[in-house]
């Protein structure tokens, strides 16, 4: 039997299917859409940085001949939200992110209007200039420092999964400095690489993996993942004397490939210390027993895991990213906050004295895409110290899961793709207790002093 939490998860993934596959049937203007004038503007803010020519898409849709044949496959791909990716849940929780490329309901409403008008062509005049995007090789932001693996690892054509700490080269850095931004991008091998880490460490070049002082971790790739940009006044450590290591998961796909992988950061001006030190970090560790209680037997289509991380120190939590595999359909955020925080909650709320759930997000998951969603700032999410992280994923071991290796296996944890996970990444700063009051305080008295600061 079901709990109620779960049930009311699965109800909000049955209401978004339900409701998303209606978009097209919501009132248009009288004035039929042309390419020029209404669908291009859309596709330049959501599609084309990946649409357009040696780009990650099958097809660019930069230009009208691009796009035609593939019309009626756009309408389908937006009416239904497959397109552009972006898996979060409407209907429940925080809906403001940074650099949400998702189509609201008039956005659709014009593409699909414009499919079935025909999808004319328009007046020339009425295009908007071409975006002048960089070529696929670069990164999305102009970098301070670039480095890649000292030498090009070769994977076998084929064998098991391979998992290795490579070093990078010499960031050729003398001195404390902060990063403001950070991308990681393979150079070589793209196909074979599941993901990759890139970690500071300190200590001989053995290969052991420990962290130096400041912030060890500093950005995942994953498929489908960008760079990380961290909110103005924070920013990770990278401390004098580190190296970096680029851990990393490969798997052969059937012929011998060479893989190089590159590590891009934007740093801060020398001198500049930011307010707050961001972290990145994977939770529950792998290690902990929840993990181990990933149980999904032969055909299950809604396997269920539940995870939880208490919490010591206030946090401000900056972006959430689901992490599963193969299997992997959903996952849901919920913090349980303590019975006592710093700030006591209105009685509307349940008073001081009551422990209260509040759910943060939930994600759909495609294996494909490993989408990390940045909170806008004024709704980052505030979280008291003695707070429980409640993490619940769920997993589709199926026929019906297209991307299933095989629905008669047992699966469990493991770091294989074919094994399963239930982890999500967290990007946070940690907060005093004094700052995590005045947040709190702040947040109120922008929503009229008594309503919930989250």
């Amino acid at each position: 039997m079901k709990s109620p939490r779960a049930s009311v998860a699965l109800l909000g993934a049955v209401v978004l299917t339900a409701t998303t596959g209606l978009q097209a049937q919501g009132p248009v203007s009288q004035a039929i859409p042309t390419f020029t004038k209404d669908v291009a503007p859309i596709l330049q803010r959501a599609c084309q940085r990946c649409h357009r020519p040696n780009s990650m898409a099958p097809m660019s849709l930069v230009t009208y001949d691009d796009v035609r044949p593939w019309a009626r496959s756009v309408k389908q791909r937006v009416v239904q939200r497959e397109m552009p990716p972006w898996h979060i849940d409407r209907t429940v929780g925080i809906q403001r992110f940074k650099d949400d490329p998702s189509l609201s309901d008039d956005e659709i409403h014009t593409i699909a209007a414009w499919v079935d008008a025909g999808a004319p062509r328009g007046n020339p005049a009425d295009m908007p200039p071409a975006i002048a995007w960089e070529t696929a090789d670069r990164f999305s932001f102009e970098p301070d420092v670039i480095v890649q693996l000292e030498e090009d690892i070769t994977l076998a054509d084929v064998g098991s999964d391979q998992w290795l700490n490579a070093p990078l080269e010499d960031t050729g850095l003398t001195e404390d400095r902060y990063i403001q931004m950070a991308e990681i991008k393979p150079l070589k091998g793209v196909a074979v690489v599941h993901h990759a880490n890139a970690i500071a460490i300190r200590g001989t070049r053995d290969g052991e993996i420990g962290p130096g002082a400041g912030s060890p971790h500093i950005v995942e790739y994953a498929v489908g993942k960008a760079g990380e940009r961290y909110p103005e006044g924070s920013g990770k450590l990278l401390a004098a004397g580190s190296r970096l290591v680029m851990n990393m998961h490969l798997h052969p796909i059937g012929e011998e490939t060479l893989v190089n992988t590159a590590l891009a950061l934007k740093l801060y001006p020398k001198g500049y210390t930011p307010e707050h030190i961001q972290f990145s970090r994977v939770f529950p560790f792998p290690s902990q027993s929840e993990q181990d209680d990933i149980d999904i037997p032969p055909g299950e289509s809604n396997a269920r895991t539940d995870s939880y991380h208490y919490v010591e120190q206030p946090m401000r939590i900056t972006a959430y990213q689901p992490h599963l595999h193969n299997r992997g359909k959903r996952q849901c955020l919920e913090a349980i906050y303590p019975p006592a925080p710093s700030v006591p909650w209105p009685e509307s709320q349940g008073g001081p004295f009551s422990v209260r759930p509040e759910l943060i997000n939930c994600a759909d998951f495609q294996f494909n895409w490993h989408l990390q969603y940045t909170y806008e700032d004024d709704v980052q999410p505030l979280i008291p110290a003695g707070t429980l992280l409640h993490l619940t994923s769920w997993h589709d071991n199926s026929a019906a899961n297209r991307g299933n290796p095989d629905p008669t296996a047992w699966v469990g944890f493991g770091q294989r793709s074919i094994d399963e996970m239930a982890l999500m990444w967290l990007e946070f700063s940690y907060l005093t207790d004094e700052e995590y009051a005045a947040a709190v305080r702040q947040r109120q008295e922008r929503h009229g002093g008594n309503e919930d600061p989250q």
